[in-house]
């Protein structure tokens, strides 16, 4: 496993992230990820040199679960070895039915969540806290001051922020800078090979202000590993793929992950893994790793050991500045105009 620098901050990561988002999740009657395998799929993770693991207090059914897994397969190793990132935002379903203040980035409710969130994972700090979306309902100031209370007291090491709009990330950031404030050292948009000029302009912004990026869904949701076939030339929403795989649970897959654009960039990726002998995941994590302007380390998720090892397997691939490009190539039509990714 290589590691790298994140951002500008003095703490290195694996190329790898390791996301914990299916631990505990029921989906109809299924359990994405019960305790023993996610505790197995957490040390195997280790083993294979990964020291990056993200959470959330929102993760699994109920919420918590995911953080507890965590916390209680960490009493068998050193805290010290791991970078630890979860999140607050969204309303918790701990104590029941959510009330007026259990949601969002006012000062009451982040102070609530980060307790929860330590406890559950049997820590005294986090390394990362993200704020899980943007909060238009809450003072921009009030929430950067409550997190660099956090920082100031210990309790994290480092700010993060998840999905949000170019202006917003750049509006927080200039209220840290104009009130003394601690500021976002890492964010977490949705960013894959099929989707980047979407985000083009918040990129832009991690860039110029030395930014970590850690990508969920670098996978398409499971879309660029291959696994999914086309089903109607005249339809990029229609597919075949494995029963059981995230299109056959979630409704929402063909909204988010299907297009045109996601099929041709597919097709590129499928030629260059032949030409390398790798996998179609792999060749997709790989050119995430290696984006040339910014710090970039995508967050796997993987439901088996096998399916790990595959995506561990970026970080021994290289791909040519002509592969690299040929992927970006992808996801423009011959006429020069760029395929939809929402239709």
């Amino acid at each position: 496993m290589e590691y790298t620098r994140l951002g500008n901050t003095g703490t290195r990561v694996s190329q790898l992230c390791f996301g914990t988002w299916r631990f505990g999740r029921e989906a109809g009657d299924i359990v994405e990820t019960d305790r023993q395998e996610a505790h197995e799929l957490l040390d195997a993770a280790w083993e294979r040199g990964i020291n990056f693991i993200d959470t959330a207090n929102v993760y699994g059914t109920p919420n918590g679960t995911s953080e507890a897994y965590i916390g209680e397969w960490l009493e068998e190793y050193d805290r010290e070895d791991f970078v630890l990132a979860s999140k607050v935002y969204f309303p918790f379903d701990g104590r029941g039915e959510p009330g007026p203040n259990d949601h969002g980035l006012g000062r009451k409710h982040i102070r609530a969540q980060i307790e929860g969130t330590l406890e559950r994972l049997g820590t005294d700090y986090l390394d990362l806290y993200y704020i899980h979306r943007w909060d238009d309902e809450s003072d921009i100031v009030e929430t950067m001051r409550t997190l660099n209370d956090l920082v100031r007291e210990g309790k994290v090491h480092y700010l993060g922020a998840s999905t949000m709009a170019a202006w917003q990330l750049t509006k927080a950031l200039w209220t840290s800078d104009v009130e003394g404030l601690e500021r976002f050292d890492v964010t977490q948009p949705l960013f894959h090979a099929g989707y980047r000029d979407d985000v083009k302009d918040y990129l832009d912004v991690c860039a110029d202000q030395d930014i970590a990026v850690c990508p969920y869904s670098p996978l398409a949701g499971g879309f660029l590993t291959g696994k999914y076939e086309r089903a109607d030339p005249d339809d990029p929403k229609a597919f075949e793929g494995p029963e059981g795989a995230r299109g056959d649970i979630y409704d929402s897959f063909q909204d988010y992950y299907l297009s045109e654009r996601g099929w041709h960039v597919l097709a590129e990726i499928e030629a260059i893994a032949e030409d390398l002998d790798a996998t179609p995941a792999q060749v997709a994590l790989r050119w995430l790793i290696e984006q040339p302007d910014l710090t970039c380390v995508p967050i796997v998720g993987a439901r088996t050991v096998d399916q790990l090892d595959e995506n561990v397997g970026a970080v021994d691939l290289s791909l040519s500045d002509d592969q690299f490009n040929r992927i970006v190539s992808a996801r423009y039509a011959d006429d020069g105009e760029r395929w939809g990714h929402r239709q």
